[in-house]
């Protein structure tokens, strides 16, 4: 008698009819479907000349700082303590945020998010290719620490701006797809915590 093939495992369904895996359940699963709504949100935007370009212009400037240190400049255009307050302030959130960023990043190594389907105009100013772990995201937590550094009471316009410019730091990573919303958000909120430590410095 001839023995019957045994019957292979059935697969799951989900791997079987090509569809994604089935989303983490919790409070994972609640912070991946929250990524992917704002990543949704952004999705109509991208391709755009306009938004592309201003998304990598203000990427760049976040890069190594260069946003930071105009703001430097910017607020020690005066001379007296408040240009020594205001390199102080540069020099203490570069420092933070820099080993802040570092150290959690190897702690945690999240995989960034999937760009293989990004459509981005090309050409305007390069953009590094994201190598690290994507949580926090780097460049928000410099922002937001940097801002929160500098900022000065009694200025609210000044204030204004610093934190205008570091959310938009955030939305072009976001844009960019550098990032998952959960990323940027934590990373200002780390961003601003060690601020106000580094405040305490100055």
């Amino acid at each position: 008698m001839t023995a019957l093939p045994q019957q292979a495992p059935a697969e799951d369904d989900a791997v079987r009819s090509g569809d994604p895996l089935p989303r983490p359940r919790g409070l994972a699963g609640i912070i991946g479907a929250v990524d992917d709504r704002v990543d949704s949100w952004f999705e109509p935007l991208r391709g755009s000349p306009t938004f592309d370009s201003a998304a990598k212009v203000i990427t760049g400037l976040g890069d190594h700082g260069l946003m930071w240190a105009a703001t430097t400049a910017w607020r020690a255009r005066r001379t007296g303590p408040e240009r020594a307050r205001a390199v102080r302030a540069l020099a203490i959130a570069g420092v933070e945020s820099n080993l802040v960023n570092t150290g959690l990043k190897a702690l945690v190594g999240r995989s960034r998010p999937d760009r293989t389907s990004l459509t981005v105009a090309e050409g305007g100013v390069p953009v590094r290719e994201p190598k690290t772990s994507s949580f926090p995201s780097g460049h928000t937590l410099a922002a937001f620490c940097a801002a929160t550094v500098m900022s000065q009471r009694g200025d609210a316009r000044g204030n204004a701006l610093l934190f205008t410019s570091a959310s938009l730091v955030g939305l072009s990573r976001l844009h960019l797809r550098a990032h998952y919303a959960s990323d940027v958000v934590g990373g200002a909120a780390i961003g601003m915590a060690i601020g106000l430590i580094g405040r305490r410095l100055l």
